[in-house]
C-alpha cells in the first residue's frame, strides 16, 4: 500500500504530534530523562561520546556476567582491539583489507576485534535527536556483533547477524532495568519510545529485499528483535537462525509499485483501507465471538462539524474515536487523517482505522478497550488485521507493500506521544501490534 523513505521518518512522525498536539493531547518533551538532551539543550559532542564509554563499560560488565551460560562456561574476553571514535579528519583504523573512510557510522571490525564510531557526526546526533539510551543501544548492538564471533555464531545471513545484535542489545536494556547498572538508570516508558523512533531512521530503505548482503531489517523487525531481547534474554538470541526468523522484509513486486512507493492517494486509502478493514471482520469476527458482524460506519469529519457522542472512546481524543452509542467510528479528515498520509504515509491512515474497528471489536464483545489492558488487546487486534494483509498474494485485493509496517510503527508512535493510550507506551502498543501481526488472533489470545 504505501512506504516511507528512509533516513528521519521518525522524526517526521515526532513533528506530526507536536503538529497536532492541540487536537489529541498534550506532547511531551523529547528529551528522555536520562541525561539526553531535550529539545532545547542538545548534548555537546564530549557529553555524546561520554555515553558511548560508559556504554561500553557497562556492556562489558553485562557480557562478562551473561556470556557463561551462553558459552558452557567460558568465561567472556572483552574486545583487544580497542575502541575507536573517528571524525572526518581522523578516520577509523583500517579494517580487514578495506582503505579507512570516513562514513558516519558505528561498526564492529572481526579481524581487528575493535569498536569504532563516529564521534563527530552520527553520535552526536542521535543523542540529540533521540537521547542516551538510542546512542547505548547502538553500542550494544555493535558489542553484540563481538559476541557472535566469540560464540562462533557468525555463518548467518547478515540480516539475521543484525537482528540478533539488535536482540542482543535488548537482553542489556533488560539487565539495566533490572537495577544491576551503576552506569545507567532503568529506562522510562519514553526513553524506549525514543530509542524506536532512532530504529525508524536507521532501518532498510523500503524494498530492500532480506537476502540483500546488507540487509539490516526493516524497523518493525529490528523493534521485534530488540523487544524479544529484553523479554526473553540472550539465549533467546543467540538461537536467531534463517530457519527460526520471522522476517517481514519484502521487495517491492513490480516496476510500478517501485515507482509508487506502493502508496494509494489518500481519498482512496480512506475508502479502500476503510472497506477491507469491514470485510476483514465481517469475515473473521464469528470465529472471535460466534456472532455475525453488523457493518461499522465510518465517519471522516471537519473539526468545525464532528460528530456528537455521549460515551466516545477513548475519551481523551476529539480526532478520532469509537463511539458505542451511535456504534460507528470517526476521525479527524481535515487535519488528522491528511497529516499521517503526508508525514508517514497511508498505512499510518490504515493504522489509525484499523485501531478503530479492533476498538468496535473489543466494545461489541463485551470486552473492555480502557487502560492500559484494553489498549494493548485493541493494538494487537488490529495487528491481525495487519497480518491477513501480509499474507495475501496478487490478485487478493489490498496487500501490504515494503515500509507499511514501518508506517504502522511511526503511527504508533504518534498516538501513543500524543497522549491517548492509557498507561499503555508506544514501546508496548508496538509490541502488542506485533503479537497480532506475527501470530493472527491466536497471538491476541
Amino acid at each position: 500500500m504505501v512506504r516511507t523513505r528512509l533516513g528521519w521518518v521518525a522524526a517526521a512522525a515526532v513533528t506530526l504530534v507536536a503538529g497536532l498536539g492541540c487536537a489529541i493531547g498534550t506532547v511531551p518533551s523529547q528529551g528522555d530523562g536520562n541525561g539526553a538532551a531535550g529539545r532545547g539543550s542538545a548534548p555537546s559532542a564530549d557529553e555524546a561520546n561520554a555515553t558511548v564509554r560508559a556504554a561500553i563499560g557497562d556492556v562489558e560488565r553485562f557480557w562478562t556476567a551473561a556470556y557463561p551460560e551462553l558459552s558452557g562456561g567460558a568465561a567472556f574476553r572483552k574486545v583487544s582491539g580497542g575502541y575507536h571514535p573517528y571524525t572526518k579528519q581522523d578516520p577509523p583504523p583500517a579494517c580487514g583489507g578495506q582503505r579507512p573512510e570516513y562514513q558516519p557510522n558505528a561498526f564492529y571490525c572481526p579481524t581487528g576485534d575493535f569498536i569504532a564510531w563516529d564521534a563527530e557526526v552520527l553520535i552526536p546526533q542521535l543523542a540529540a535527536d533521540y537521547g542516551r539510551l538510542l546512542v547505548a543501544v547502538v553500542v550494544a548492538h555493535e558489542y553484540g556483533h563481538a559476541v557472535q564471533e566469540r560464540l562462533g555464531l557468525t555463518e548467518q545471513p547478515t540480516i539475521v547477524l543484525e537482528q540478533q545484535a539488535d536482540c542482543f542489545a535488548g537482553s542489556w536494556i533488560a539487565d539495566v532495568a533490572a537495577g544491576h547498572s551503576d552506569a545507567f538508570t532503568a529506562p522510562q516508558p519514553q526513553q524506549l519510545d525514543n530509542t524506536v523512533a532512532g530504529l525508524l531512521s536507521l532501518r532498510d530503505q523500503p524494498g530492500v529485499p532480506a537476502q540483500a548482503p546488507q540487509a539490516h531489517g526493516n524497523a518493525f523487525d529490528r523493534v521485534r528483535a530488540l523487544q524479544e531481547g529484553i523479554e526473553q534474554g540472550p539465549a533467546r538470541c543467540a538461537k536467531y537462525s534463517a530457519d527460526n526468523l520471522p522476517v517481514t522484509e519484502i521487495p517491492f513486486s513490480s516496476r510500478d509499485e517501485a515507482a509508487s512507493g506502493g502508496d494509494l492517494p489518500y481519498g482512496r486509502a480512506v475508502t479502500e483501507l476503510g472497506n477491507d478493514v469491514q470485510a476483514y471482520w465481517q469475515r473473521v469476527f464469528p470465529q472471535l465471538t460466534g456472532s455475525a458482524w453488523s457493518p461499522l460506519k465510518v465517519q471522516p469529519f471537519d473539526p468545525a462539524s464532528a460528530p456528537q457522542c455521549r460515551d466516545r472512546q477513548p475519551a481523551a481524543a476529539e480526532s478520532a474515536f469509537y463511539c458505542p452509542s451511535g456504534d460507528f467510528v470517526a476521525f479527524d479528515n481535515r487535519q488528522l487523517g491528511p497529516q499521517l498520509y503526508q508525514h508517514i504515509g497511508d498505512n499510518a491512515v490504515g493504522m489509525l482505522l484499523g485501531d478503530l474497528f479492533a476498538r468496535a471489536v473489543q466494545v461489541r464483545r463485551g470486552r473492555s478497550a480502557d487502560g492500559r489492558a484494553g489498549q494493548l488487546t485493541v493494538d494487537c487486534l488490529a495487528g491481525t488485521w495487519a497480518n491477513d494483509l501480509l499474507h495475501r498474494g496478487p490478485g487478493d485485493g489490498l496487500r501490504l507493500s515494503p515500509g507499511d509496517l514501518d508506517e504502522a510503527v511511526a503511527a504508533l508512535l504518534v498516538f501513543g506521544r500524543a497522549g491517548t493510550s492509557g498507561d499503555a507506551s508506544a514501546f508496548d502498543r508496538i509490541g502488542a501490534f506485533r503479537n497480532g501481526v506475527l501470530g493472527g488472533l491466536r497471538g491476541c489470545a
